[in-house]
């Protein structure tokens, strides 16, 4: 507990035992100041313990441990102090900021450095690509552009999902595992790149096609082309 909490708490348990020996303490009136006083303290401070009561939650339900890249709302970054009324966290981008314990309990709080597989995370990326683009050829240019990515694992390999077949189009998601989570910006960064130059070299668009009239032929792939 910090040591002005320990002093503050001092004073308190001090003047309380102190308060029947002040002059006039049996008197209505003063004992009307004291109410008066004490209510004024309780709704001041109802904030006050709001937040330190958020902190004994953080600390002890173990959500986040200093060291560990969290993102709470839109603020992402490494821990660097769990405070009575605060959490101070440093960006990506090297920016020290505060973020109040009771919004970091009202918002949806990530972390990356907890794992079930280990050190790392899994990164993950979505393009959406029309269907006269082979999805096997897909496939191989996600993976290809993954494994070319610097602090990208080979083991276990990178991997793509069909996650769904849209009107227009479909959704791959290609996953990669890297063990660095400070660096998962970085890496994210170079593996689009990559994706980028995989697409553009065969002719592929990155693009999600939305529908006005039927095509004068079907936009389908031909047999001779699935393979990619």
């Amino acid at each position: 507990m910090p040591l002005g909490i320990v002093v503050a708490i001092v004073w308190l348990f001090a003047l309380a035992l102190a308060y029947p020996y002040l002059p006039g303490a049996q008197t209505d009136a003063f004992k009307g100041l004291s109410v008066l006083v004490g209510l004024m303290v309780s709704l001041g401070a109802s904030s006050i313990v709001g937040q330190a009561a958020g902190s004994f939650t953080i600390l002890y339900s173990r959500t986040m441990r200093v060291g560990e890249v969290i993102k709470s709302g839109d603020n992402e970054g490494v821990v660097l102090q769990i405070g009575l009324f605060a959490t101070r966290i440093r960006t990506l981008t090297g920016v020290e900021i505060s973020i109040p314990n009771t919004v970091i309990l009202s918002n949806q709080l990530s972390n990356f450095s907890r794992n079930p597989e280990g050190q790392g995370m899994w990164l993950t990326t979505t393009v959406t690509i029309g269907y006269d683009a082979p999805w096997r050829q897909v496939h191989k240019m996600l993976i290809g552009a993954a494994m070319k990515t610097k602090g990208v694992e080979k083991t276990p390999a990178p991997f793509v999902l069909q996650t769904a077949l849209s009107d227009f189009y479909v959704e791959y998601l290609l996953h990669a595992r890297i063990l660095d989570n400070g660096l998962r910006l970085d890496i994210l960064s170079e593996m689009h790149a990559h994706i980028q130059d995989a697409f553009n070299e065969a002719g592929v668009q990155i693009m999600s096609p939305h529908y006005e009239r039927d095509p004068a032929e079907p936009k389908v792939v031909a047999p001779e082309h699935w393979e990619g």
